[in-house]
């Protein structure tokens, strides 16, 4: 009865342990429509990252509130990569691939800002 008990719980020692998370994968749902970024866009970075403290009026860069989104994400061009929208500065610290992961302190992939952020890049990045 003793080595029964014992393999299993060797067993599921060694069970557990190979259960390890080697990376986070962020899925990205593809958007197909055209992104308004007034619409689409701007309701997502004012509700999420637009905090106190975060990137409000006075405080990180860029400001994402909704009088100065856009005017503060063109400022910079790593922000937005028309280039290479997958390189956007904004598009890396969304999907955790530039620490750290945006928005902070919300859940990952907010109402699909990942995937509102990259279309609207590729779609030209417009004030729309």
């Amino acid at each position: 009865m003793k080595k029964i008990i014992i393999s299993t719980v060797v067993l599921g020692v060694l069970l557990i342990s190979g259960c390890v998370k080697d990376a986070t994968v962020t899925i990205v749902p593809t958007v197909t429509k055209t992104v308004s970024f007034k619409k689409d866009l701007l309701p997502l970075f004012v509700k999420n990252c637009a905090t106190a403290g975060c990137h409000s009026e006075g405080a990180k860069s860029p400001t994402l509130t909704e009088k100065k989104a856009y005017e503060s994400l063109k400022a910079d061009p790593e922000f937005v990569n028309l280039a290479k929208p997958e390189e956007s500065e904004i598009y890396l610290f969304l999907t955790g691939k530039k620490s750290p992961a945006m928005p902070m302190g919300a859940a990952s992939n907010p109402g699909n800002i990942n995937g509102y952020f990259l279309a609207w890049v590729k779609q030209g990045a417009k004030n729309n």
